[in-house]
């Protein structure tokens, strides 16, 4: 019966309940994109992070990876203390640099990193095979577009700019062997990979013993905060940067992002529910007549309320489904505009869909909804039949 009235009530006033139920779901979609956007970021990267499964990240003292220049000397060294350590599963060493390949356009410039394939994570192999000797390459699409070439056919390409000579150094011819996506590169970055011998003796000078970060993988149930203590006494001319650690980081860099998408995300919740709030109490006081006629037939004060929190809850759940697709559909167009951020990896999500997250806020705008017609429905309830009554005739 209770059903039955509250259905029939929003269909009577069916323009007002359809504009209701826009409304809310424009409210629900914003608070949707919202709690992604305080969440997607911090996840996304760390799934990012843990991708490939290394744990920690050595770094030049005082720096992030790649954050500058700088390089770690005596590498060789470094790199065999940790792979001598038990709780060590596999170590990454890393070395970055330019590549300038000259075409009949001009020099084309890449990023390029220098690996040990064996053990590398730095990219997926798309198409082909790793390098496994000297003078191998393997490339991303952007650079193979911009050079013109495909897998078996060779470069010349340079490791740098000698001013004095007004020409590039370290030349050499190297043979593609494979098409590549960089894990931590922008989507449209030029990257290569190739050994790590062949980039240091392309470089030459001081890079013959230095790399730009080493990665760690280590062994399961190997506590990685305990490891990065250890890692840090035993090699104090490095950074021991862990997953959680440059998660830290990154919240400390990104916190505006969440502070906004926590106040937009309240506003989303107060508006919807005010939204609400308004609609039961215009409707309830255009029935307060027939409210002060149910109360003096027998009808008891809760099944009032009840009707009126039901009709709340029909409007929530009606707009909720649509919010959520409008704030997937959103998020998916807002994602794809802050992915051209200049530098940004290819894999980061601004908007990640949390379905715990998602429900759980989606949840607190029906619960509001429907907490927001027990007022004004219980105070209609409340008043005098009598009074009610004769200034119902009266009007």
């Amino acid at each position: 019966m209770l059903l039955t009235l509250a259905f029939a009530s929003l269909v009577r006033h069916r323009a007002r309940t359809i504009l209701a139920v826009l409304g809310v779901a424009v409210s629900a979609g914003m608070l949707l994109d919202m709690v992604m956007l305080s969440t997607g970021m911090r996840e996304s990267f760390r799934s990012l992070l843990l991708a490939q499964g290394f744990q920690l990240r050595l770094a030049p003292k005082g720096t992030l990876p790649f954050d500058t220049e700088a390089t770690i000397r005596d590498a060789d060294s470094l790199v065999a203390l940790l792979r001598a350590r038990p709780e060590v599963e596999r170590v990454s060493p890393v070395l970055g640099g330019q590549l300038h390949i000259p075409t009949s356009a001009g020099t084309v410039t890449a990023a390029a990193l220098g690996v040990e394939s064996s053990v590398q994570g730095d990219y997926e192999l798309v198409e082909g095979r790793a390098p496994a000797a000297a003078n191998e390459l393997v490339a991303n699409d952007a650079t193979l577009r911009a050079i013109g070439k495909g897998i078996g056919d060779t470069v010349s390409a340079a490791a740098g700019y000698d001013p004095q000579l007004r020409g590039l150094s370290g030349v050499r011819t190297l043979r593609i062997v494979g098409r590549v996506r960089f894990v931590y590169m922008a989507a449209e970055q030029r990257g290569a990979s190739l050994p790590l011998a062949t980039l240091r003796a392309m470089q030459g000078g001081e890079a013959s013993d230095r790399i730009s970060l080493a990665m760690v993988r280590l062994r399961p149930r190997t506590d990685a905060e305990a490891m990065r203590t250890e890692v840090g006494r035993l090699l104090p001319r490095v950074t021991v940067i862990s997953t959680a650690e440059a998660i830290r980081q990154v919240d400390e860099r990104l916190s505006y992002f969440r502070q906004l998408a926590v106040i937009l995300g309240a506003v989303s919740l107060i508006v919807g529910f005010l939204l609400v709030t308004t609609l039961m109490t215009v409707s309830v006081n255009e029935r307060i007549g027939e409210i002060a006629v149910m109360r003096a037939i027998g009808v008891r004060r809760g099944r009032i309320v009840a009707q009126i929190v039901i009709e709340g809850a029909a409007i929530m759940a009606v707009a909720t489904p649509v919010g959520l697709g409008l704030g997937l559909v959103t998020a998916r167009y807002l994602n794809s505009i802050l992915a051209r951020f200049p530098g940004l990896p290819e894999r980061i999500d601004f908007f990640l869909f949390q379905p715990v997250a998602a429900w759980t806020a989606l949840g607190l705008l029906i619960a509001s909804g429907i907490l927001s017609g027990v007022y004004p429905s219980w105070r209609g309830a409340s008043l005098a039949i009598a009074t009610t009554l004769r200034q119902e005739a009266v009007g």
